[in-house]
């Protein structure tokens, strides 16, 4: 992410900066874990998970080695498999259906909000329907919280309850967005999240968390992540896999926690500065009544007619860095192109993946370089 800048380069992602203003503190808490070489399950692990409890309301913390693990593990909790639907936007990082896939469920792709990007409830009743035509029993529905943005999950939950189906909440990219005045991972029946570096609160390697309030799926997950063990480790009550999280990891994630309050504020400010700057030549992303974001992404659509890698070269060659999430949709990508979707297809999904780009953003990014790339962004559209 900070690899093979030019001298004048402005980093997409700046890890770096926090890595600066972190300094020793980081460095303490890698020595401490360090000095009592307790790598695995440490006292960071629970420390992290008492304290992640307390940031968002969760009553049980599940840290695991991923976001793509902490979907599969509350899938295979519940026991997902063959012959089971999991609903699933079409409109996001493939984890989200690749989770499903991997227990042997079937993912059915359902449409978004063309404003906010995140699953439309009405689609989502399709994509029901047309589970049941298939023969596939509707079993639940991942609702992703994407870019940073929470869905709207009284409408998806109000669905999901009426079909007799759980929510899985994705919130790999929203940890620390709310939703009405609660903080995401009280939304849902379960809510995963990533610690993927890149992520507003990220560690230094690959890293997740579940969060619910049910406590029988809390030990059902503790017992998942070490290999399905029971009282008696070496009694194995049902298939795990190797899913926790390093205490290395857990320890950075600490003192990330610390400043993630003041980051997501910094995030704030730079897409408001961004929405003031760009607003009126381009499509900048729309916050939903209620809904808080963190910002993952500033994600904003081109004009119709404007070729997006014109425009993303125009502005590499000033040293402005962009990104396409997501150039295919999940039902457009090979290795899910056969999976069933919603009655009525997928086209806002495809019209997104058609013209969005995303624009550099993190906590550091001050005023001046955001100008230029404000300036940057007009400049390559008047062109």
């Amino acid at each position: 992410m900070n690899q093979h800048l030019r001298r004048d380069a402005i980093p997409f992602i700046d890890i770096g900066a926090q890595r600066r203003r972190l300094g020793k503190s980081i460095d303490d808490a890698v020595g401490r874990v360090l000095a009592h070489c307790q790598f695995i399950n440490g006292p960071e692990v629970t420390q992290l998970e008492s304290a992640l409890a307390a940031f968002c309301g969760a009553r049980h913390v599940v840290t695991c080695a991923s976001g793509t693990d902490a979907l599969l593990m509350v899938l295979m909790a519940k026991g997902v498999g063959p012959g089971d639907a999991v609903l699933c936007p079409s409109f996001t990082f493939c984890a989200t259906g690749e989770a499903v896939a991997l227990t042997g469920a079937t993912p059915v792709f359902v449409d978004v909000d063309e404003a906010t990007f995140n699953i439309d409830a009405n689609a989502l009743k399709r994509g029901i329907a047309a589970a049941r035509k298939l023969g596939l029993k509707a079993r639940a529905v991942i609702a992703v919280d994407l870019f940073g943005q929470s869905a709207d999950h009284d409408a998806i939950g109000a669905v999901a309850e009426a079909e007799g189906l759980f929510v899985l909440d994705d919130a790999a990219q929203a940890f620390g967005a709310s939703y009405r005045g609660r903080r995401l991972g009280t939304l849902a029946f379960a809510t995963a999240t990533s610690f993927f570096p890149a992520k507003p609160l990220g560690c230094f390697g690959d890293g997740g968390a579940i969060f619910t309030d049910d406590a029988g799926l809390a030990e059902t997950l503790r017992s998942i992540r070490v290999h399905g063990q029971g009282i008696d480790k070496y009694d194995n009550v049902r298939l795990g896999l190797t899913g926790r999280l390093d205490t290395m990891q857990a320890a950075i994630l600490l003192e990330k926690l610390k400043i993630f309050e003041e980051e997501v504020a910094a995030r704030n400010a730079i897409a408001q500065r961004y929405a003031r700057g760009l607003g009126n030549v381009v499509t900048v992303p729309h916050l939903a009544a209620g809904c808080t974001s963190v910002w993952a992404q500033y994600t904003i659509r081109l004009p119709r007619g404007v070729d997006r890698d014109g425009f993303a070269a125009a502005l590499q060659a000033q040293g402005i860095p962009t990104a396409i999430y997501y150039p295919k949709s999940m039902h457009q990508q090979t290795a899910y192109r056969h999976f069933p979707v919603a009655d009525g297809g997928l086209p806002v999904s495809e019209r997104l993946s058609a013209d969005v780009i995303s624009l550099p953003m993190h906590a550091y990014l001050d005023e001046p370089t955001q100008q230029r790339i404000i300036e940057a962004v007009r400049g390559a559209l008047s062109s």
